[in-house]
């Protein structure tokens, strides 16, 4: 009876003892497409500064090439001057804009790239892809000079254009199948174009390792929706800026992010991903959100807000492993 006793304790203890095993660092991989407002360059890097965040800017090209230069790009299919999301404002706002981006790299944070003219290239061919990404890499490589500040053009830009821009994300989204032999041939090591059901561990796809933006739980049904602010924007006012309820969807924005985010973390700390643009949608409300989301969780000593290439190499997939 005695024997019985404490064997029975004994095996009452193993699933405490399990559970006690030392969970992974929760990972989340904040992004921002587009990456051209300066005011806003200033406000992300801040809010890192203070969180000791970083995030992974995916820059469209055609925000440092001033209106006078625009017809030095031609997209594929399109004519010589056209982009779906326009140009820099001036040549100083592009050397402002050059000076955030390689203080955001001496920073730590990633740029990778959102194509140029933010064009749909579903269709695109191969060969299309690749003259688009040689138009993003000529645009950076020339950027300085192009702007009157070559003079001033950081030692060690060359080699940041040619070496550390290894990640790209699709405009809307919109991938073929030529987009990834593409990548492939120019050298990224990563794309961020796909969609998941809920957050999901990445995979590896013809060499090229695969992130996809998650939908997570959101408003008072906890409908799924892509855990990105312009999804948000659609469906909490219809494309249309509402500033009036700015409150409300902030907290119902930072209510889905928390609710993303504890699921992981009380759960298989799959890495959370959430995606922005630099652009503020009603009236700032899913900034908003984001800024006190990042103030809660990056700060924690078991979650690491990260870059997507930092989240190759320190994502865990369930044997342990890295990917």
């Amino acid at each position: 009876m005695r024997f019985s006793i404490v064997a029975a304790a004994l095996l009452a203890a193993l699933p405490s003892f399990a559970s006690s095993e030392p969970k992974p660092k929760q990972l989340v991989l904040i992004s921002f497409d587009g990456a051209h407002d300066n005011r806003l360059w200033d406000r992300s890097r801040s809010m890192a500064a203070r969180t000791g965040a970083r995030f992974t800017y995916f820059l469209s090209c055609t925000y440092l090439v001033k209106p006078a230069d625009r017809k030095q790009y031609q997209a594929p299919h399109e004519k010589a001057g056209r982009s779906a999301t326009g140009w820099a404002l001036s040549e100083h706002e592009v050397q402002v804009r050059l000076g955030n981006l390689w203080q955001a790299h001496l920073e730590g944070h990633e740029i990778g790239s959102h194509a140029c003219g933010h064009f749909d290239g579903k269709d695109w061919s191969r060969a299309d892809w690749s003259s688009e990404f040689d138009a993003f890499d000529r645009v950076l490589a020339g950027a300085w000079k192009a702007n009157g500040v070559g003079d001033r053009e950081p030692d060690g830009w060359q080699d940041f254009v040619r070496d550390d821009i290894k990640g790209f994300r699709a405009p809307y989204l919109s991938t073929g199948k030529n987009l990834l032999p593409a990548l492939k041939a120019h050298g990224f090591r990563y794309d961020a174009s796909s969609v998941s059901k809920g957050p999901a561990y990445p995979a590896r796809e013809d060499g090229i390792t695969r992130f996809a933006l998650p939908r997570i739980a959101e408003g008072p049904e906890g409908r799924l929706i892509i855990g990105m602010d312009y999804n948000l924007f659609i469906r909490h006012s219809g494309g249309l800026n509402a500033p009036g309820r700015a409150e409300t969807f902030s907290a119902r924005t930072l209510a889905a992010f928390e609710k993303a985010f504890d699921e992981q973390y009380h759960g298989n700390r799959i890495p959370l991903q959430l995606g922005f643009h630099f652009v503020e949608m009603n009236g700032g409300a899913y900034w908003d959100a984001l800024e006190k989301f990042v103030a809660d969780v990056c700060v924690r000593p078991d979650v690491a807000c990260v870059t997507y290439s930092e989240a190759m190499t320190q994502a865990e997939k369930p044997d342990g492993s890295a990917f």
